[in-house]
């Protein structure tokens, strides 16, 4: 049985980034346990998320949530163990995954749940992991947004991440030549030899266009786009006839204000007949479970691997991600409790 701490540790946002989030931008405060009233549960967080969507909750701009307060604990996802329970779907010792926030313990009604952690071998972790929201993320991204068939090119950036090293897996799956596009020659490797990818190149290096069109010597069918900015100029260029581009992530770009100025599109697209869409993971909610049981399958298959960077305590949490924003993080990044 999982205790309840005395206080609740809680990271809160005290002043607004411009661009990506660094330690100054938060504190660690400590608060009393809340206690879970009628239709609420107590969730001890084990492991804290950190993903690139939480520099768009710290921006003062409306994105697809509002942002988060000043003063506020940072939106973040967590996974926890239910240590008090007055709700009647959730009892006391169930494993949820939800968006409970970086703290210790959170007050959840229900509303903020993803899902419930099945029971099985996986480590917990996981489910923060590949069979969690990234991995989720990937699968719709990929196959419902993006609809590679059969043989296509499937081109990938940040592909060492934690989205991008199963899209580039479940590309390989669906029978697609995988391509990676990722920064410096230790990740390149990570990509071809942990994760599958059939070439990798590193943006970091000069040539990049050369080098992609060198590992993708038929063009582009799909890009799954982690970064926008000049990689992903690069990459429309060399789209072919019909080519998908999906939308998942703007880490290239630190601030919106003002907007940044680049190429233009519009021509390519029309002239390529290109399809460019971007998606929001909570728009799949109600499917959550089909994506875990095939990731869960090709994990048991051996189909899929993975890589973990884990921080050990809540204090490495206000320089987490402009860690990750940095590149630093080998794996998915989350945070152990």
């Amino acid at each position: 049985m999982t205790e309840v701490p005395d206080v609740n540790r809680q990271v809160v946002l005290v002043a607004r980034p411009d661009g990506i989030p660094a330690p100054e931008h938060f504190a660690i405060r400590e608060t009393p346990v809340t206690v879970a009233g009628d239709g609420e549960m107590l969730v001890r967080n084990l492991f804290l998320s950190v993903d690139p969507a939480q520099r768009g909750y710290a921006a003062d701009v409306n994105n697809y949530v509002p942002p988060v307060p000043i003063d506020g604990v940072m939106r973040g996802f967590a996974l926890g163990n239910v240590v008090a329970s007055r709700h009647p779907d959730y009892t006391v010792g169930a494993r949820v995954m939800g968006m409970f926030g970086w703290q210790d313990v959170a007050v959840s009604d229900g509303s903020d749940v993803m899902f419930t952690v099945p029971d099985g071998d996986a480590p917990l972790s996981a489910y923060l992991g590949i069979l969690g929201f990234s991995r989720i993320t990937a699968f719709f991204g990929l196959l419902g947004v993006g609809k590679p068939a059969h043989g296509e090119t499937v081109v990938v950036s940040t592909a060492a991440g934690s989205v991008g090293s199963a899209v580039g897996q479940i590309a390989k799956i669906n029978g697609c030549r995988a391509v990676g596009i990722t920064g410096g020659p230790e990740k390149v490797a990570l990509c071809t030899e942990a994760f599958g990818y059939d070439a990798a190149v590193d943006y970091k290096a000069d040539g990049l266009a050369e080098a992609l069109a060198a590992a993708c010597p038929d063009g582009v069918d799909v890009y799954f786009d982690n970064t926008g900015g000049a990689i992903s100029d690069t990459v429309l260029a060399q789209m072919n006839i019909g080519g998908r581009i999906v939308v998942c992530g703007t880490a290239a770009t630190s601030s919106w204000d003002p907007p940044p100025q680049g190429p233009r599109v519009e021509r390519t697209i029309m002239i390529k007949r290109l399809r460019m869409q971007g998606f929001v993971i909570f728009d799949y909610r109600e499917s959550f479970g089909e994506a875990q049981k095939h990731l869960a399958d090709w994990l048991a298959a051996g189909d899929l691997s993975y890589r973990e960077h884990v921080l050990d305590g809540i204090e490495h949490a206000p320089s987490a991600i402009q860690m990750l924003y940095q590149g630093q993080n080998m794996g998915k990044l989350t945070i152990r409790l």
